[in-house]
C-alpha cells in the first residue's frame, strides 16, 4: 500500500504522549486487518503483517485484551524487510464496540476500536426491525463513538415515509440517513461524515448493504458484494474486520455482518430516554409498571404514547445487562486472583532461587 501520514487515520498527540512510555526502539502503528493470530498493521512506512509477543499473550486475560482492527499499537518494525513484526503493547482505547460473543456465557468481542462514528446499517426491506435497531442503538451509545442511523436499499421500500417515521420513534438523539446504492444521490448523504483524521465503523446483519454503501464511498469495488437469497436474507459478504483508507483522507473500518447482537453494556439512559422519563413520571419510585396506580408508562401505553414492545425490549435488555454486571464482576474477581497468584508464584520462585544460591555459596 502506498505511505500514509498516521495523522491522516487519526493518530493524535494523546497516542504519542502514551508510546513514550514503553520502550524507545518501538513504533507507533494502527490494525488494519485482524486474522486469528496474525494482523497487518499500517506504519509510517507502509503496511506490515504481525503477530503479538510471547509475553503479551502470558500477560493476557481474555480476548478484550488483544488487539484489534482500529487499534494503536506498538510493533518492533515499520517495515517488513526482515519478515513479520511483533505486537507489544496496545495503546488506551479512547472508543470500542463490544458485543457478547454467541454461544458462550460472558464472553466478549470488541468489532472495532478508537472510531469516531458507529454507522449502524438496516436496510428497509426484509431485514427491517426496530427491535435489533434498538439493541444496535443501546450498544453504540455506550461505545465512546456517536451513533448514525443508516438506512439501506430505500429503492426496494415500498413504504418508505411510514419506515422512516418508525425509525425515529426508537433512535431519539441519533442522526438518520436514508441510502441506496443505485445513483450517486443515494449514497451521497454519507460523504459528509467522512473527515480526514476521522474512524467510522459501519455495523449491522449481513446483507443490509455496508460493503455496496462503502464501495461507493471509496470509489471502487474494494469490497467484494453478494446478492441475498430467494428469501432476501443477506450472505456474509465480509468475512474479517478491515480498516480502509478513504482516498481524500479518513478511514473506514468494515465489519462481518452479525445474524444477533448480545449486549455486553449499553447506555440505557441515552438510548431509551423516553421511557426513562416515563419512570420518573410514575407515583411509586419503585414502581413495577404492573397493576400499581397512576403508572405512567402503563398510562402511556394504554394512551398509545408508548410501544408496548419497545417496553418490553427495555426491560429484556436491563435484564440482560443485570446478568452481565454480576458475570463481569466474578470475571474481574478471577483476573485479580490470578494477578496475585502470579506475583505469589514470582515471589516464591524468587525465594527459592536465594536459598539455592545460599547452599552453594
Amino acid at each position: 500500500m502506498n505511505i500514509v501520514n498516521l495523522k491522516d487515520i487519526g493518530l493524535n498527540e494523546k497516542y504519542m504522549m502514551e508510546a513514550k512510555i514503553y520502550d524507545k526502539n518501538l513504533y507507533i502503528g494502527r490494525v488494519s486487518v485482524q486474522h486469528k493470530n496474525i494482523y497487518k498493521v499500517i506504519t509510517e512506512e507502509g503496511e506490515i503483517k504481525a503477530e503479538v509477543s510471547g509475553k503479551f499473550s502470558y500477560s493476557s486475560f481474555g480476548n478484550v485484551d488483544y488487539p484489534v482492527v482500529g487499534d494503536w499499537v506498538l510493533v518492533d518494525r515499520k517495515n517488513d524487510s526482515c519478515g513479520n513484526g511483533v505486537i507489544h503493547h496496545v495503546l488506551k482505547r479512547k472508543s470500542y464496540f463490544e458485543r457478547k460473543i454467541a454461544g458462550t456465557a460472558y464472553d466478549t468481542q470488541i468489532v472495532a476500536a478508537n472510531i469516531d462514528r458507529v454507522f449502524i446499517c438496516m436496510s428497509l426491506n426484509n431485514d427491517f426491525n426496530l427491535r435489533k435497531l434498538e439493541r444496535y442503538v443501546a450498544t453504540a451509545w455506550n461505545s465512546g463513538a456517536e451513533p448514525v442511523i443508516v438506512l439501506t436499499k430505500s429503492d426496494l421500500c415500498n413504504d418508505l415515509e411510514n419506515k422512516v417515521m418508525q425509525v425515529k420513534t426508537v433512535v431519539s438523539g441519533c442522526e438518520m440517513l436514508v441510502t441506496n446504492s443505485i445513483n450517486e444521490e443515494g449514497y451521497k448523504v454519507v460523504k459528509p461524515y467522512i473527515e480526514n483524521g476521522k474512524t467510522i465503523a459501519f455495523i449491522g446483519s449481513s446483507g443490509v448493504g455496508k460493503s455496496t454503501l462503502i464501495n461507493k464511498i471509496i470509489g471502487s469495488d474494494e469490497l467484494k458484494t453478494n446478492e441475498v437469497d430467494e428469501n432476501d436474507r443477506g450472505k456474509h459478504t465480509t468475512t474479517y474486520r478491515q480498516m480502509l483508507i478513504i482516498p481524500n483522507g479518513g478511514t473506514i473500518i468494515d465489519t462481518p455482518g452479525m445474524r444477533e447482537l448480545g449486549v455486553v453494556a449499553a447506555d440505557l439512559d441515552r438510548s431509551f430516554s423516553d421511557i426513562e422519563e416515563l419512570i420518573a413520571m410514575c407515583k411509586f419510585s419503585n414502581c413495577t409498571h404492573r397493576n400499581e396506580p397512576k403508572c405512567a408508562i402503563r398510562e402511556a401505553i394504554e394512551n398509545g404514547i408508548l410501544d408496548e414492545r419497545r417496553f418490553e425490549s427495555y426491560k429484556k435488555l436491563q435484564k440482560e445487562l443485570e446478568y452481565n454486571n454480576i458475570k463481569g464482576k466474578e470475571l474481574k474477581k478471577r483476573k485479580n486472583n490470578l494477578i496475585f497468584k502470579s506475583k505469589s508464584e514470582l515471589k516464591n520462585n524468587n525465594k527459592n532461587k536465594l536459598k539455592i544460591q545460599d547452599k552453594i555459596f
